[in-house]
């Protein structure tokens, strides 16, 4: 196993909705222009070409595998303890790697168990085929998965462990049984959704955060999940430090991410804006454009299970207030 005291870049290659017949390409470009950090999942059914693309920059000796920070997440229906292990299992065998940096629970739900053979990745629905197709839920505490993920450490399956889309009352309890720690907390966050004091607990706990979706509704507007109208790039306090900057308003909402102290895994398929996107340490935001952008908060979340399961999956299951 690699440093432990390797450190998460700030900036990552986030891989959710990137198509299998573009991936492969899209990470080996990632990695030639200089990403280190790779945001995988089982749930984003891509990991196969994932790993294509990465032993392509690796056989390339575009960089070494230590030199890459390669995150993946456990899925909803692999939380019984017992399931835990073949699941990173899996996902290292798609990736062809031996350990990930980083494995999380990518969310505080736990469904059914389904089997790699019926159907992978599971995805929400329990049984797609019934007269009523729905999601359902498994009675497994998060107590049981975590001790699941503490074996995968212990195992050298991965270097560190965390979790996803988790509030402050499910990360004060985890910390309380916690053995082995969580690394990393990964949540929606954007200037729409700042989630200052989920960010202040995380800090006083020593966990870093990562962000998804940072430049918030650009992620969902294919899914229908958000409007055209409601862009952070719109807003005249990002455009306004653009223009002095000489930088993409894309740029400045990416850089405010930084600059709060988070990482960020900004997902993009077209190639100009890899390189885009992983360009904004060379300038700073002023204090003044850090506090008006973080003004525009008003606690819209995108990827709301509240919302999205019931409507998309015809269950209630909401995991915020």
């Amino acid at each position: 196993m690699p440093d432990q005291q390797k450190q998460m870049p700030k900036v990552g290659f986030g891989l959710w909705k990137v198509a299998k017949e573009t991936c492969a390409d899209a990470v080996y470009n990632a990695i030639k222009v200089g990403y280190r950090h790779l945001d995988s999942a089982s749930d984003y059914g891509n990991e196969v070409e994932v790993g294509q693309g990465i032993q392509r920059a690796l056989a390339d000796k575009l960089c070494r595998r230590e030199d890459l920070w390669i995150t993946s997440k456990l899925w909803n229906t692999y939380h019984r303890k017992e399931h835990v292990e073949p699941a990173i299992r899996k996902s290292l065998h798609d990736l062809q790697l031996d350990y990930l940096d980083l494995y999380l629970i990518h969310f505080p739900i736990a469904q059914p168990y389904v089997d790699f053979n019926d159907r992978y990745p599971p995805e929400w629905i329990f049984d797609p085929k019934a007269a009523e197709p729905k999601m359902e839920i498994a009675p497994v505490p998060l107590y049981e998965t975590w001790q699941g993920m503490e074996a995968l450490v212990e195992a050298g399956l991965t270097h560190k462990i965390g979790v996803c889309n988790y509030n402050t009352g499910l990360l004060n309890d985890l910390m309380a049984y916690a053995k082995i720690k969580p690394a990393v907390l990964q949540v929606e966050s954007h200037p729409y959704l700042t989630q200052q004091r989920l960010m202040q607990l995380a800090r006083d706990y020593a966990i870093e955060v990562t962000a998804f979706s940072p430049l918030g509704a650009l992620s969902y507007l294919e899914l229908d999940m958000a409007g055209a109208q409601e862009s952070v790039l719109e807003q005249a306090v990002v455009k306004q430090a653009a223009k002095r900057l000489n930088k993409t308003p894309a740029q400045v909402v990416l850089r405010w991410g930084v600059q709060r102290g988070n990482a960020i895994v900004p997902k993009t398929s077209r190639p100009e804006r890899l390189a885009e996107n992983l360009a904004i340490f060379d300038f700073s935001l002023s204090e003044q454009e850090m506090a008006a952008i973080d003004a525009l908060n008003c606690n819209r979340r995108f990827n709301d299970p509240g919302q999205f399961c019931a409507a998309a999956f015809h269950k209630f299951y909401p995991i915020y207030d």
